[in-house]
């Protein structure tokens, strides 16, 4: 299970400071960096593959220093180079690519190894949701009939399915900390609180560390409305959920993004009825509208799900006393009460809310911001006065840019490039995002209607390519041709916009273009790219192929955009 997607947004603009300049030529990957970001001049194809600093980075009207200077002075010396709070999939990034820099590292973990995503997130749901695919394939006689299988009624043991996922979880959390150790990685146990700059105690004891630079990773926790009871038996989040310890008959489930179609997945697999309660107007509302339209086609209507959009639960009651699980709702707009429901279990899939409280903030005056920590688009922390505290940095769902454990992952790689004297700026455009059901959801970049406004706002033309798993060999042999993928472009210059894929195995095709997107290639140069025959990355091929860019290009692509 992922975590919420907070599409991306453009963070307040902050000028950028003197921080890290390099004079001498470098070799640039880009790995959706943002050439002016260093001040480089434009290049001629001869020399594309060098790189040289133009001018100095633009002085910064925010100050590196003035944040910290009443709250202690910083240490001489210290005692490792890199100082990461939280050991979840970002600071394990971060961790590892700092000992591939040659810097002295530790990470602090005041809980388990591994965080959200390997123990209550992205690995346990992907073991139920394995299980989920296997039963809806066993499940679909029409299916297997038409490939030539006869197979007996299918079953399942709950207890069996809930230690596959728990045992996923344990080896995935263990294959990290010996990755950590072998590497020399410290890894300190207690919870990491900030006491001044550079400075972190470790836990309730005296154990006072410091590091020359700082990641906060601490991540995030499932969000819970208010008037919401949660009991952790029939009224659960997603960590509740991920241990299956029943399969209720009805279930109504909060919230229809990622977290709560995964599991209406999940459900309807093993037998459950699902009720989806969404405040919005529309199910799936942080997806492509199209893409959205055709999912709720083939993943909810056809399954035993029902809906009420518009409305918030505004109570909700565990089961007490032989009494069902009681759900009061009321219209999203005028707040007038509007139903009340009655069921077995309620799943809180309503997003993630940042994990930051404890970590001694107020110590180096930073003010989180619905929880979030501020942040420029270097992962540099913001302070109050909106100074930068110096060698302090925040990634993952602590800044809320994109609460992706991947995302959280890149971040963390792009603090420690420059940490060690290299400027990186990652484009969260380039990011891409997956809905693991069955057929899968994926996406990155835009969503047409927000490149359509972009457009209308700088002034350029959109234009939208489509391509249907029904007309690929691969799909049609597995007899998956349910599905569409589609992409939004600029055709004066062959920009990719936006890429958005509902089809089987959408989450692995997504990453030709999110690749795309963050090298800057022009969709008139990947039409050129050659894909083996037949495989499902054909869709990708047929997709570029089918976009019309004008013969003769007079504007270049612009360089990916840091958000």
């Amino acid at each position: 299970m992922q975590a919420s997607l907070s599409l991306p947004t453009l963070s307040p603009t902050i000028p950028r400071s003197n921080y890290v300049v390099q004079s001498k030529p470098i070799n640039l990957r880009f790995c959706g960096l943002r050439r002016e970001a260093l001040g480089f001049s434009s290049l001629s194809h001869s020399d594309s593959h060098q790189v040289r600093v133009s001018a100095p980075l633009r002085s910064a009207t925010v100050s590196v220093s003035a944040s910290s200077s009443a709250n202690g002075s910083p240490p001489k010396s210290f005692d490792y180079d890199l100082l990461i709070i939280g050991a979840g999939v970002g600071g394990h990034g971060a961790a590892l690519h700092a000992v591939e820099k040659g810097l002295k590292t530790a990470i602090v973990e005041g809980d388990v190894v591994g965080g959200t995503c390997v123990n209550r997130g992205c690995v346990p749901s992907k073991a139920l949701l394995a299980v989920s695919g296997r039963m809806r394939e066993l499940q679909n006689e029409h299916h297997l009939k038409a490939l030539g299988l006869q197979v007996s009624a299918a079953g399942y043991d709950r207890q069996g399915v809930a230690d596959h996922a728990n045992n996923l979880a344990t080896k995935i959390r263990n294959s990290l900390t010996n990755s950590m150790n072998s590497l020399g990685v410290d890894i300190l146990t207690g919870v990491g609180t900030i006491l001044g700059p550079q400075k972190v105690q470790i836990g309730s004891s005296d154990k006072v560390v410091t590091a020359k630079n700082i990641i906060i990773a601490t991540g995030s926790v499932p969000f819970v409305p208010k008037g919401v009871e949660v009991d952790g038996k029939t009224v659960i989040t997603s960590d509740h959920a991920l241990k299956l310890e029943f399969v209720p008959e009805w279930i109504a489930i909060v919230g229809s993004g990622y977290i709560g179609l995964e599991f209406s997945d999940v459900y309807t697999a093993l037998g459950s009825e699902v009720t989806f309660i969404e405040a919005l107007d529309q199910l799936m509302p942080g997806f492509d509208p199209e893409i959205g339209k055709l999912a709720q086609r083939v993943l909810i209507n056809p399954r035993k799900i029902d809906y009420q959009t518009g409305v918030f639960a505004s109570k909700i009651t565990p089961a007490k006393d032989g009494k069902p699980v009681t759900i009061e709702l009321i219209d999203a707009k005028t707040k007038e009460p509007k139903d009340t429901l009655e069921v077995d279990a309620a799943l809180i899939a309503t997003g993630r809310a940042p994990f930051t409280q404890g970590l001694g903030l107020e110590n180096i005056d930073v003010v989180t911001q619905r929880g979030f920590i501020p942040v420029d688009e270097r992962m540099r922390v913001i302070d109050a006065n909106g100074n930068l505290v110096p060698h302090l940095f925040c990634i993952g769902d602590a800044n809320g840019k994109m609460m992706l454990a991947h995302a959280a992952s890149a971040q963390g790689i792009s603090v420690v490039e420059q940490v060690t004297g290299r400027d990186h700026v990652l484009n969260h455009l380039s990011i891409p995002a997956a809905c693991f059901t069955h057929p899968e959801i994926s996406m990155v970049g835009l969503t047409e209607p927000q490149a359509r406004e972009k457009a209308e706002k700088e002034g350029f033309e959109v234009s939208i390519a489509k391509t249907s798993f029904k007309a690929n060999t691969k799909a049609l042999a597995e007899n998956e041709g349910e599905g569409l993928a589609k992409l939004i472009y600029r055709p004066d210059n062959g920009e990719i916009l936006g890429v958005h894929i509902f089809g089987l195995h959408a989450a692995d095709l997504i990453h030709e273009a999110s690749n795309a997107i963050a090298l800057g290639t022009r969709i008139q140069d990947i039409k050129f790219a050659v894909h083996a025959h037949p495989t499902l990355s054909e869709v990708l091929d047929e997709l570029f192929k089918s976009a019309k860019v004008k013969e003769h290009v007079s504007s270049p692509v612009s360089e990916p955009v840091a958000v």
